[in-house]
């Protein structure tokens, strides 16, 4: 199934973070971002503030309706996200299903 198409499930604590190859294999399904140690990340750019701000918005709504949210740094039109699960210090699934879902966003 395609990350876009799968829904975030409440993480337990104690869940294991995706290892690092477990990561690699869906990097694919969302080429645009980038892979750190426990992190997704992506920066997109817009004419202006505005759009980055309209941006923002729905990255929003989509966050608050998967329940599981990005870090977003805002400069003027430059919207910059970082996507990892704080409760288990790493990567879960549901930041890669966050990101092909803020992906479709851009589409």
């Amino acid at each position: 199934m395609k990350l876009a198409e799968m829904t975030c499930n409440p993480i337990k604590k104690g869940t294991v973070p995706l290892s690092r190859a477990e990561a690699e294999a869906l990097m694919p399904q969302i080429a645009a971002w980038s892979l750190s140690e426990n992190a997704i990340k992506r920066e997109f750019r817009f004419k202006d503030f505005r759009e980055a701000m309209n941006f923002v918005n729905k990255i929003a709504a989509a966050a608050n309706e998967q329940d599981h949210h990005p870090d977003i740094f805002i400069s003027y039109n430059i919207v910059q996200l970082t996507l990892s699960t704080h409760k288990i210090g790493g990567l879960s699934l549901n930041d890669f299903i966050l990101a092909a879902k803020i992906d479709l966003l851009t589409a």
